[in-house]
């Protein structure tokens, strides 16, 4: 009987032993290795939103404060900043990419919100913005009360068409909206005449204006920008976590921001 219980003791032993091997290989870590065995990291960015994620076509290069965020963290996890894939995303396509795992993290000026929060995991805040309004330079629109009766744009599946008629409504404006696939379609929709007002972000508005736009003083809704990992990985979530906290600290976090005049 002594002898079944001494062997029982050691089976059980040697479980948690290996308990906490396993739930490491199968709670998050698992992506970690999948990332240093590719030897690449698989980032969504946006290619249209200068200073954050941009593709410049002088230099058929990407540029701006997220895709050197995503840089700092193949250097972190692989030892080297270049080894990124960027892939080209937008408001449809991030959530799918990351869910079927064609990418391990979004980078692209993704508003963290508690309703995301039940489908992503989200880091603390590297930037925080606020809701802005883009009009014609000869329009007589000054101030976002004048928009009543007109029509404003918004990119599909943005936070702005939401945030947008909460603000109307408080403003007591009568506005209509029209959704566009992508922030150039807005541009483009606004300088025809199509839309009265671009909304959305205001860092992101900065990047479409010129000299014929105007970008209005108000602003509204305060957006915070946090990198998203899917929402199991937890291991993953932590480290660029622990990544972020750390270039906070350190200035790198502010260097970047002044390097893209942020």
């Amino acid at each position: 009987m002594k002898n079944k219980i001494y062997a029982a003791i050691r089976v059980i032993i040697i479980l948690l032993s290996v308990l906490p091997l396993l739930t490491s290989c199968s709670g998050g870590d698992a992506q970690i290795k999948a990332i240093r065995d590719r030897s690449v990291l698989r980032v969504g960015v946006k290619v249209d939103v200068p200073r954050f994620g941009y593709l410049n076509p002088d230099t058929a290069e990407m540029e701006g404060l997220e895709v050197d965020l995503a840089r700092v963290i193949a250097k972190d996890i692989l030892k080297d900043e270049g080894a990124v894939k960027f892939v080209n995303i937008n408001a449809q396509t991030r959530g799918p990419l990351l869910d079927n795992g064609e990418i391990d993290i979004v980078i692209a000026t993704f508003t963290i919100t508690e309703e995301r929060k039940k489908s992503f995991n989200f880091s603390r805040p590297y930037y925080t913005d606020e809701l802005g309004y883009l009009v014609r330079s000869e329009a007589s629109v000054t101030r976002p009360e004048e928009l009543d009766g007109k029509t404003v744009g918004v990119t599909q599946s943005s936070t702005a068409k939401t945030a947008y008629e909460e603000e109307r409504k408080r403003m007591g404006v009568g506005a209509d909206m029209r959704e566009y696939a992508s922030y150039p379609e807005v541009k483009a929709a606004l300088l025809s005449g199509e839309v009265d007002a671009f909304v959305t972000d205001k860092s992101i508005l900065y990047g479409y204006l010129d000299g014929a736009c105007a970008l209005l003083n108000e602003g509204f809704n305060p957006q915070h920008y946090g990198i998203a990992s899917k929402l199991e990985n937890d291991k993953l979530a932590s480290h660029i976590e622990a990544l972020l906290e750390t270039m906070e600290k350190n200035g790198e976090l502010a260097a970047l921001l002044a390097k893209w005049e942020l």
